[in-house]
């Protein structure tokens, strides 16, 4: 049980740390609270599996078609549904939850309600400190590892990195330096769906595709992101970690567990609401930005 919680906590943790990395972007940058970030993630798993179980196409190229294709969507959802109303928070959230469902009405006439299998790629299992890992777990791993890395090299390492953190602490002061806002932000989103994206293309082998994928996540990244504190990336990861392994305790030490994780994930974060609003490492008032 110690290495089932071990392994599917990090696992678990690594994902959503993905997931969590690219809301929180959107929210510091653009000031989007993005429902539809998740069904971004379903529609990259959806893209996977058409490309390869009706395509034919090998793993790694359905793979990569997947993230760019889901990302060049997301590009346009931005500049015809997004962009036109950015300024007005309240028109953006609902606009973005009218995405998702839209996206998933689409999969579900296209592809049905059935639960749909991706095959592995690649089978076995490896021993890492004597806890033995199934490879495509371990495969879950090194992607979020490697993407983790990736967004810490741009956010810190290049100048976009620089626009998009300058963006994120003041807003208007950056509009004032004569940074394109708009461009940042559009920038931004390509991120944020772009790991999502590469979040639904790395889970879906091991879970199932299905048109509702979308909303278990969603919950769980609400929590993350309200842990960390929003608006925070480190704030992310670590909230991240904290709430995949508290899933995995209640899925493998509860009865019926599988059913209480999403309930135990909200009361994480309706706690943390209640006696730290900012999160762990988020800011107490948004002048404070």
């Amino acid at each position: 049980m110690f290495q089932d919680i071990l392994v599917t906590g990090l696992v678990n943790g690594s994902a959503y740390a993905l997931l969590a990395i690219g809301f929180s972007l959107v929210f510091g940058v653009a000031r989007i609270v993005n429902i539809a970030h998740t069904a971004f993630y379903m529609l990259a798993a959806y893209c996977l599996y058409a490309l390869l179980v009706g395509f034919g196409l090998g793993m790694l190229l359905s793979g990569v078609a997947a993230v760019v294709s889901v990302t060049l969507l997301s590009l346009v959802c931005y500049r015809l549904v997004i962009e036109p109303i950015r300024q007005h928070e309240a028109a953006v959230l609902i606009s973005t939850i009218a995405l998702a469902l839209i996206f998933q009405e689409t999969m579900l006439r296209l592809f049905g309600g059935n639960y749909l299998g991706i095959p592995s790629a690649i089978g076995g299992i490896v021993n890492v400190a004597g806890i033995a890992i199934p490879w495509q777990r371990l495969l879950i791993l090194i992607v979020a590892g490697a993407m983790l890395a990736s967004i810490w090299f741009l956010l810190y390492r290049t100048r976009l990195g620089l626009a998009i953190r300058a963006t994120a602490n003041d807003l208007e002061v950056a509009n004032l330096m004569g940074m394109d806002v708009n461009r940042v932000a559009m920038a931004t989103v390509a991120i944020s769906v772009a790991l999502a994206a590469v979040a639904g293309v790395s889970v879906a082998p091991v879970f199932v595709v299905d048109p509702f994928m979308w909303l278990p996540p969603l919950v769980t990244v609400l929590s993350v992101v309200v842990l960390g504190g929003l608006g925070s990336i480190h704030g992310s990861v670590i909230g991240a970690l904290v709430i995949g392994y508290v899933e995995a305790i209640t899925v493998f030490v509860l009865p019926q567990g599988a059913f209480l994780k999403g309930a135990v994930a909200l009361s994480i974060m309706v706690i943390v609401l209640l006696v730290r609003p900012e999160g762990l490492f988020g800011v107490a008032f948004e002048e404070e930005r």
